[in-house]
């Protein structure tokens, strides 16, 4: 896993012996176990690392009015039971433009104003609810519909 883990030395002196990964991947979910020596104490420590992703598919740019599929999962080993999409805090329900089954959300025609974050919530079989935000980027004009600039001759215009 290197060189994406690390323990900070100066933390093992107070007693601080985490672990950090930057950044995780998916395949990094699993158990992990540390074991610390000091005097003649050994401490254990087990701890479950979980992973939750949200990926875009066509990867890359969203180019507004282009359809897009955002993908929700986690390594989480129950049965999904539900999913919920918020945008900008707003619950999404099923509209003309949007539509959300089993961890995906389709945008048929997505907009400038679809912009930012994405939060999607997962709730399983044991009552586990997970949860990740992506951010969103739209390529796209913002702005009057029929814009008409003015300039001078010779001058620069943007």
């Amino acid at each position: 896993m290197r060189p994406r883990v690390s323990v900070q030395d100066h933390a093992l002196r107070n007693g601080n012996f985490s672990l950090q990964i930057d950044p995780v991947r998916i395949e990094d979910a699993g158990l992990y176990e540390a074991q610390v020596s000091y005097s003649n104490k050994v401490q254990n420590c087990l701890v479950e690392l979980g992973v939750v992703t949200v990926t875009l598919n066509p990867p890359g740019l969203v180019v507004e009015n282009e359809p897009l599929l955002l993908s929700c999962n986690s390594s989480h080993r129950a049965s999904l039971v539900e999913t919920c999409w918020f945008h900008n805090g707003q619950l999404i329900s099923r509209s003309g433009s949007l539509c959300s089954f089993h961890g995906t959300l389709s945008i048929l025609r997505p907009s400038m104003s679809d912009s930012g974050p994405w939060h999607c919530q997962l709730r399983y079989s044991d009552n586990e609810i997970i949860s990740v935000t992506h951010n969103l980027q739209i390529l796209g004009f913002q702005g009057p519909i029929n814009p008409i600039v003015y300039a001078a001759a010779g001058s620069a215009a943007d």
